[in-house]
């Protein structure tokens, strides 16, 4: 049976709360979420501030929906959420997290159904709050690049942001074919590298990697 709009009924994006941190590398899941709210399908969702949140409830193909963006700070992800999914009866099963990745290429998705935290704080805080890591996960990737911590509160540089751009919309456009399609129907859809692109425009892959040596 496909997945159905009953299995998702809260959508958090993981970020820091602050005009410091809002275009870091750490606040993808807040740039997701105001991707979304800034298109139609969402924009008449109502706001509202509970569980040290700023929420968004509203209606989604005819089914209630949430967006949480938890003002906890990251680390303590988890308390926000744990708090929201108790005062609604929300299970594990029905939470769809989106976070930045370091252990992705920059811009590229990854769809999961649970696993671990992948040494990711804001998502070890949730899976400790709820006693299960039986939530689905959107992960973007913001590549590695020297010290962890400085690098994910960094912003993104000249050259990267118009990849990181393109990476947010398509963020937004993968959680509405979840709720839409099931999770499985986006895995394929999204869980793929990008291709390389070839210098020459003229030149096929199988010639690149002749004149490339390999």
């Amino acid at each position: 049976m496909a997945e159905s709009m009953e299995q998702y009924r809260l959508i958090v994006g993981l970020g820091n709360p602050g005009a410091e941190y809002r275009n870091t590398r750490h606040n993808a899941g807040f740039m997701v979420l105001e991707k979304l709210l800034s298109g139609s399908v969402f924009s008449r969702f109502e706001e509202s501030h509970t569980a040290d949140s700023r929420v968004f409830s509203g209606r989604f193909r005819g089914r209630s929906l949430m967006l949480q963006m938890p003002l906890t700070y990251m680390n303590d992800s988890g308390r926000a959420v744990g708090a929201l999914s108790r005062r609604h009866g929300i299970e594990p099963s029905e939470i769809l997290v989106i976070s930045d990745d370091l252990d992705l290429p920059l811009g590229q998705l990854r769809i999961r159904k649970g696993g671990s935290d992948g040494g990711h704080n804001g998502l070890k805080s949730i899976i400790s709050e709820l006693q299960s890591a039986d939530f689905k996960r959107l992960r973007i990737g913001i590549g590695r690049d020297g010290k962890v911590v400085d690098h994910v509160l960094s912003p993104f540089t000249a050259e990267e942001q118009p990849l990181w751009d393109e990476a947010v919309l398509k963020g937004s456009e993968a959680v509405i074919e979840i709720l839409k399609s099931g999770l499985s129907r986006a895995m394929n859809h999204y869980n793929t590298r990008p291709r390389p692109q070839v210098e020459n425009p003229g030149q096929t892959e199988e010639n690149a990697s002749v004149s490339s040596g390999n």
